[in-house]
């Protein structure tokens, strides 16, 4: 091999090496970005009692069989501090310092009772879901809409609904 040919050889495979670092680096934050994008939280309502089973006598043990379950699909834990469940007629339950870990539920009752990790509670004195027709709404800190689920006439209606999860 002649030293031209020689020096041609080094420098075509130093500028492939080149090209192939460059293209490492390229699709580095690409992967990084799809794997960012999968680890996105996704937080969702995830089943409604809206009929409180048994006698609805208005009793605090009635008020609690009323009840949303909401979700955290991600693996990572998500801040919902701020974060608001409001029902069609504007009752509003607003999150206070509370962390939703990462693959799982809270229960967001309606009467009173003590918040633990797994279940939350609106501390009300009437009933605030309607067992004909309504629709819970959760939206972020900003008010972004996150979710919602309707029952009742909405049911078949437009909006963002869920078909196949409404539970009696």
């Amino acid at each position: 091999m002649s030293a031209s040919a020689s020096a041609t050889a080094r420098r075509l495979a130093a500028a492939a090496l080149t090209a192939g670092a460059l293209v490492s680096v390229v699709t580095l934050p690409a992967s990084a970005a799809d794997h960012a994008r999968h680890e996105r939280p996704k937080v969702q309502i995830s089943a409604v009692q809206y009929n409180s089973p048994g006698p609805e006598d208005g009793s605090n043990r009635s008020l609690n069989r009323e009840w949303v379950e909401i979700t955290n699909t991600a693996r990572r834990a998500v801040n919902l501090d701020g974060w608001t469940l409001r029902n069609e007629d504007g009752h509003t339950y607003t999150f206070d310092h509370y962390r939703l870990d990462g693959r799982a539920t809270v229960r967001i009752h309606t009467g009173i009772g003590r918040d633990t990790d797994t279940d939350l509670y609106q501390d009300r004195r009437h009933y605030v879901w309607d067992n004909r027709s309504d629709t819970a709404t959760l939206r972020n800190d900003r008010g972004r809409f996150i979710d919602d689920e309707s029952w009742g006439h909405h049911r078949h209606g437009g909006g963002h609904h869920h078909g196949g999860r409404h539970h009696r």
